[in-house]
């Protein structure tokens, strides 16, 4: 081990603590350092080469480095790199927002309220739709509906929507009073009183992320929005995973045509370069805050629409067009298909490959189809035994999550299966 090396692993056992992360554990292994990234990999502090196989949890769209990216935040440092949004206006937040209201019908989705990540863009959705119903004269409808092991953010508003109890039941009691279903014939069967006193209900479209990457059925999401218009329960979609290319389009609402009463946007939006969410509304929305100071949305942080941030933001739009990395993505979508459908039958541990355009969850089994148990941690083990041969990614459960960059070639696709392939021969 490098001196170097040696010196900032004691400093992160020392003081460090990581998110998600039992922490005697992890103090008791060795910590790779990553100190570099080019494109699709990333490098540690001892040298040693990896392809990102999860976008650095998620967020890298382009790849690390990315000259156009990289030069859009010298060039905002140039000028500053922050001020308030509190009280002025920055030019890179004013071009940003129009960018993204443009991605949707005129009339639509017109207004964008921006935050710093995932969980304050639902925390600020949550409670724009309170004090819309609040200045609509429908105070009593307060309550949430939300899905069955979704996964939402930990902030206390966004953890409450979370139906993973292993993140969030300690916390349950603490939050917003949420229902819980498990699908559309589940919500359906809801008693008409609770949808009656439901501001909004939350889904992550088209996947669940955290929920070991399970799809929903094709034509849920359409007919989600059927039922809000319906019962006039408002609609606020999680799109902090899904959004900018995940899937396929540059939304995923743009699969089914659905457009929300609240969109929330984060970890893709700067291409994985800076924290920064964005959440988009309706004019109607909007309008409804307009008046006296008794009726202004209260809510807000000290690094709202972050000039960087936004900056990066639209450089990373403009590479979508540039590059047309839509266009490029879609037959990398087939060979992911291909490539896993291959693993899968070349190992029977590999009980089910569940893909929503880029993003691939690979559930392993026993071979006899029932689970392993818990504590073998056997999910884990795999993408531990995956880092030997050249990839990083981490598994939720023991569904190992495939999600790298869009910018990943056939060539490090196929790195990527391959070490997989190797990991789960090994382990």
């Amino acid at each position: 081990m490098r001196d170097d090396t040696r010196r900032w692993t004691e400093a992160d056992k020392r003081h460090c603590w990581h998110p998600f992360t039992p922490q005697a554990a992890w103090t008791a292994g060795e910590p790779l350092v990553i100190v570099r990234g080019e494109g699709a990999w990333l490098w540690d502090s001892e040298g040693r080469k990896y392809l990102d196989g999860n976008s650095s949890i998620w967020t890298n769209i382009h790849g690390h480095r990315h000259p156009a990216l990289d030069e859009a935040v010298r060039r905002q440092l140039g000028d500053v790199a922050h001020t308030s949004y509190l009280g002025f206006a920055n030019p890179r937040a004013s071009e940003l927002a129009e960018k993204l209201c443009a991605f949707f019908p005129a009339g639509t989705l017109e207004r964008v309220f921006f935050s710093d990540d995932g969980s304050t863009a639902i925390e600020s959705a949550m409670k724009m739709a309170i004090q819309f119903r609040q200045l609509t004269g429908e105070a009593g409808r307060d309550g949430f509906i939300a899905f069955d092991q979704a996964y939402h953010g930990d902030t206390l508003g966004a953890a409450s929507l979370g139906g993973v109890s292993r993140f969030h039941d300690r916390f349950r009691k603490h939050g917003a009073e949420v229902t819980f279903v498990a699908g559309m014939d589940a919500l359906k069967d809801l008693p008409g009183e609770v949808a009656a006193k439901a501001a909004a209900v939350v889904i992550e479209p088209l996947i669940q992320g955290v929920n070991e990457m399970r799809p929903w059925p094709a034509g849920m999401l359409r007919e989600l929005r059927q039922w809000c218009d319906a019962t006039g329960v408002q609609l606020i979609l999680d799109e902090v995973m899904t959004g900018f290319g995940r899937t396929g389009r540059m939304f995923a609402c743009h699969h089914e045509d659905v457009i929300p009463d609240y969109l929330c946007l984060a970890k893709g939006l700067t291409g994985g370069y800076l924290p920064m969410a964005a959440m988009l509304t309706t004019g109607r929305i909007y309008d409804a805050f307009l008046g006296d100071d008794s009726r202004a949305f209260y809510y807000g942080h000290s690094y709202t629409a972050n000039p960087l941030g936004c900056a990066v933001a639209l450089a990373s739009l403009g590479v979508f067009e540039t590059e047309q990395t839509l266009e490029r993505l879609q037959p990398m979508i087939a060979r992911m298909a291909e490539r896993l459908a291959r693993l899968k039958a070349g190992h029977p541990r590999v009980h089910e490959i569940r893909q929503c355009g880029f993003v691939a969850g690979i559930e392993i089994r026993q071979a006899d189809g029932t689970p392993f148990p818990a504590a073998e941690h056997f999910g884990a083990r795999v993408c531990t035994a995956a880092r030997d041969h050249g990839l990083l990614t981490r598994p939720i459960r023991d569904t190992i999550v495939l999600m790298p960059p869009l910018c990943t070639g056939p060539d490090e696709l196929d790195h990527a299966v391959s070490a997989l392939d190797h990991a789960l021969a090994t382990t």
